[in-house]
């Protein structure tokens, strides 16, 4: 069984270098091409038979196209949502305390986010789920850059550092082979 996983095309909050979490923003269209090319190059592999899907629109539109591409239907999932990062949603990434609040994982983002904790129980409770519910078959995530680094962790220990510093490119792809 191999797990695939990809974050979601560029968004204008992406462009802007904005946090952004639970906020539904659309793809640019540079997002959109990123999205057309990763069906592209999921075809190539030949070998996805399932689509599970983040419910944000910018999820649901990029994984739209891969399984346009292969004929498969999406699932929506949302435990792949991305991590709620509360009050520093839409402020820059540069924002005083988020690099901090990314590794406190036992506290929750300020103002109603959620703890990385949360989204580690979460996202891990859907990776043990698809393991079994889809042995036999290949999986494709597709989510958020949060939501990968979490994934990344389940496959590969990582230092703080390592988690703190770990980055997703829009539509970048990985594979973990179980």
């Amino acid at each position: 069984m191999k797990i695939y996983s990809t974050r979601h095309g560029e968004t204008v909050w992406n462009k802007d270098d904005l946090i952004c979490g639970v906020t539904d923003v659309e793809l640019t269209d540079k997002g959109i091409e990123q999205a057309k090319a990763l069906a592209e190059k999921v075809a190539k592999l030949g070998d996805v038979d399932v689509i599970i899907s983040s419910p944000l629109s910018r999820a649901v539109k990029t994984a739209g196209f891969t399984a346009e591409k292969l004929g498969l239907e999406i699932t929506i999932d949302e435990r792949l949502t991305e991590w709620d990062y509360g009050s520093y949603e839409g402020k820059h990434r540069s924002a005083e305390g988020f690099p901090q609040s990314k590794i406190e994982f036992g506290c929750n983002m300020p103002d109603g986010g959620e703890s990385l904790l949360q989204l580690a129980h979460r996202v891990y409770s859907l990776l043990d789920e698809a393991r079994v519910k889809y042995k036999d078959k290949n999986v494709l995530l597709v989510c958020h850059g949060g939501v990968c680094r979490v994934i990344e962790t389940y496959f590969r220990d990582m230092t703080t550092n390592e988690f703190l510093h770990f980055f997703m490119g829009n539509c970048e792809l990985r594979e973990y082979v179980i």
